[in-house]
């Protein structure tokens, strides 16, 4: 003799795929918001140690974090010694760009994410047993919505000889 069993739960939320897409959206604002405030912070130390600034590789960020410092270039002076450079104007541009991506994460948050709202989930039980020749067969189905306090089961009795 076999018996057999299943259970069978889906739960459905209904606003939870504006979820996942609001927190993917705020993850993207935070990931490029780090690669920028990296690139500064990375010039920021270039210049005050006095990187070479032919290097390949120095050349390529103090290309890439123009674009980004040009609004503050001339906002703050730069005292230099010996080939270091205090730049004061990247400092205040990492801080600028910080607020400006809180902001935007937040303006994102408040505009498109939904709380959670009702679950509703419905869970089916099948319970057959599989006799041997010339035994009954018991097949139950039950099906439970919790939310509507509901319950319906359905009993199937086969005798075969």
């Amino acid at each position: 003799m076999t018996e057999f069993k299943e259970v069978t739960t889906t739960a459905h939320e209904p606003g939870s795929e504006g979820r996942v897409t609001t927190f993917k959206v705020t993850q993207l604002i935070w990931l490029f918001l780090g690669i920028v405030e990296g690139l500064l912070a990375l010039r920021f130390i270039f210049k005050l140690v006095g990187v070479n600034a032919a290097n390949a590789f120095a050349s390529l960020v103090y290309g890439v974090t123009d674009f980004f410092l040009a609004p503050f270039a001339s906002l703050a002076g730069a005292p230099s010694a010996g080939g270091m450079v205090l730049e004061v104007s990247t400092l205040i541009a990492m801080i600028v760009y910080g607020l400006i991506g809180w902001v935007l994460e937040r303006i994102v948050y408040v505009l498109f994410y939904r709380p959670r709202g009702p679950v509703s989930t419905r869970q089916t039980v099948v319970a057959e047993r599989t006799p041997l020749q010339g035994v009954s067969q018991t097949r139950t189905t039950t099906t439970q919505t919790p939310s509507a306090e509901s319950q319906t089961t359905t009993t199937e009795h086969t005798d075969t000889v």
